[in-house]
Order: structure tokens, then C-alpha cells, then sequence
């Protein structure tokens, strides 16, 4: 059974291939993938290239939430992939953490920034939820037009 810390290795690279196939950078972090899972065989890095291809054109042309649920599929199968090679070749950690780690920094960028507004009145409560830098403000409203209550 694989050890827990390669089971979260192989759920973030899952996710995280599956994030950078709807990026400008694919064709890179698709090619750098292919290498290390194929070992630099050309036959296993071109049949990988093949499987990663075939699941990026499943989730070509989608939107909301068919294209969150076109990634999530797709990226059960990369963890179960990733996790099946990690139970083969436990030596392969150091790299495909190194490559998931550099995968993540180019398509965290790749949405660009992202602005959220929200007003709450009176004894509402919000709750908004993100990854990265957050800066919130409290107070004045200096958003966009919101409609006065």
C-alpha cells in the first residue's frame, strides 16, 4: 500500500496536471510529465504524451461546471496513475514533487488576478473562500457600482 505522503504527492500532481492542461503552458509541462513518468523510453514517453493528450481533448471546449467535472474525473486518473507508479518506483518522488512544485507555480499565475467584490448590509455574515494573497477590506465601499439598499 502506498505510504500517505506519496498518496497526497500523487492527488496534487493528479490536480495539478490536470489545472495546466487548460493553460498556455501544456504543451511543456506535458512534455516534462511524459519524460519523467515514460523514464526517457521513447516508446513509454510517447504512449504518456498520448494518455495526457487524450485527457486534455476531454476537457476541451467545456465551461462551468461540466469542465469541473470533466477535471475532477480526469484527475482521479492521474492520481491513480501517479499513485501506481509511486508503488512502483518510490524513487521517482524527488523528481515528480520537483516537476508538481513547478507545474503548480506556472498555473497559479496562469488565471491572472482575480477580483472579487461583495457588500453585506446590516447583520449579514459572508464568507469568501480562495488560495494565494488575499487582501480584504473592511469599511467604506470602494468596489464597483453597488445598487444602495
Amino acid at each position: 500500500m502506498l505510504e500517505e505522503a506519496l498518496a497526497a504527492l500523487a492527488s496534487t500532481g493528479g490536480a495539478a496536471l490536470v489545472t495546466a492542461m487548460v493553460t498556455d503552458s501544456w504543451e511543456g509541462t506535458k512534455a516534462r510529465f511524459a519524460r519523467v513518468i515514460g523514464r526517457g523510453h521513447t516508446a513509454q514517453v510517447e504512449a504518456v504524451e498520448a494518455q495526457l493528450e487524450q485527457s486534455r481533448t476531454a476537457l476541451e471546449g467545456l465551461t462551468g461546471q461540466d469542465l469541473q467535472r470533466a477535471q475532477a474525473e480526469q484527475g482521479i486518473v492521474w492520481r491513480t496513475r501517479l499513485s501506481d507508479l509511486f508503488e512502483r518506483d518510490p524513487g521517482l518522488e524527488t523528481e515528480l514533487r520537483a516537476l508538481i512544485t513547478e507545474t503548480q507555480a506556472q498555473t497559479i499565475g496562469a488565471a491572472g488576478r482575480i477580483e472579487q467584490h461583495a457588500a453585506a448590509f446590516d447583520q449579514a455574515q459572508q464568507v469568501v473562500l480562495g488560495q494565494g494573497v488575499q487582501n480584504v477590506t473592511f469599511g467604506e465601499h470602494h468596489g464597483p457600482d453597488i445598487a444602495e439598499k
